[in-house]
């Protein structure tokens, strides 16, 4: 008895510590994603137009009006993506129900081969099938999972998908423009708090990845430093050129 108990505890033990990582990323990668996309690209967009030595009223207006079009257009796309996506999903299974009321057996025996195929005995996979297929909305979830790898119970949401993306954007957005929102009249706070930000969604991102979390950072400091000293460069240039 106590040799089944040391078994059990051992086994428990071995299940609470065989983790993985979740690779789809949740809800976390692509909200961290969003908000890095607003950085980048408001940071950018703000710099170059500094660059072409605008004033200071005009480098606010060009990151406010990043930042709502960024969202709308993160927020759209996002949605039509999706929508997208879900009424293809939701077609495809429409065609594996009518396949499952008009060609019960096809399909049962089409499941017992996928069995068959993995490796188990032909008699318990053909049993399997059988005994999966005797409800026809498990049988079509079940089919759903083998031959088109999506659950029909968790089909992602256009709605939710837009919301998070305007949200996770708009506020990656805002951190460039938010020191001159509160009084500040150079360009290096907005920066600075830029990388910050950069860095800190870089160090966040590495949770979902196997890199750690201050070379996740540095690296997204690094491209995102990048992409506002090559905007505030050419915003240079074509501001003399223009001027």
């Amino acid at each position: 008895m106590a040799i089944i108990e040391t078994e059990a505890a051992l086994h428990e033990a071995h299940r609470d510590n065989h983790t993985h990582r979740d690779v789809n990323g949740g809800w976390l990668r692509p909200a961290v994603f969003g908000a890095m996309d607003g950085l980048v690209s408001n940071l950018a967009l703000m710099t170059g137009v500094a660059g072409g030595t605008a004033s200071q009223q005009t480098v606010v207006i060009s990151g406010l009006a990043g930042l709502a079009a960024g969202a709308f257009s993160m927020a759209a796309g996002e949605y039509t993506s999706v929508a997208s996506q879900r009424e293809l999903v939701e077609a495809e299974l429409d065609v594996e129900r009518r396949e499952l009321r008009k060609h019960p057996a096809d399909e049962e025996a089409e499941l017992a081969a996928l069995y068959e195929a993995r490796g188990v005995e032909p008699k318990l996979a053909r049993e399997v099938a059988r005994q999966l297929s005797s409800d026809p909305e498990q049988a079509l979830e079940i089919h759903a999972r083998e031959e088109l790898g999506i659950d029909p119970s968790d089909l992602p949401s256009p709605t939710v998908a837009a919301v998070s993306s305007f949200g996770s954007f708009a506020l990656g957005a805002l951190l460039p423009v938010l020191p001159f929102l509160l009084g500040a009249s150079a360009l290096w706070p907005a920066v600075l708090l830029a990388l910050a930000g950069l860095f800190l969604c870089g160090a966040v991102v590495a949770k979902v990845t196997a890199r750690s979390w201050w070379y996740s950072g540095l690296r997204q400091l690094a491209l995102g430093g990048a992409a506002a000293g090559v905007t505030y460069l050419l915003g240079s240039l074509f501001g003399t050129a223009v001027g």
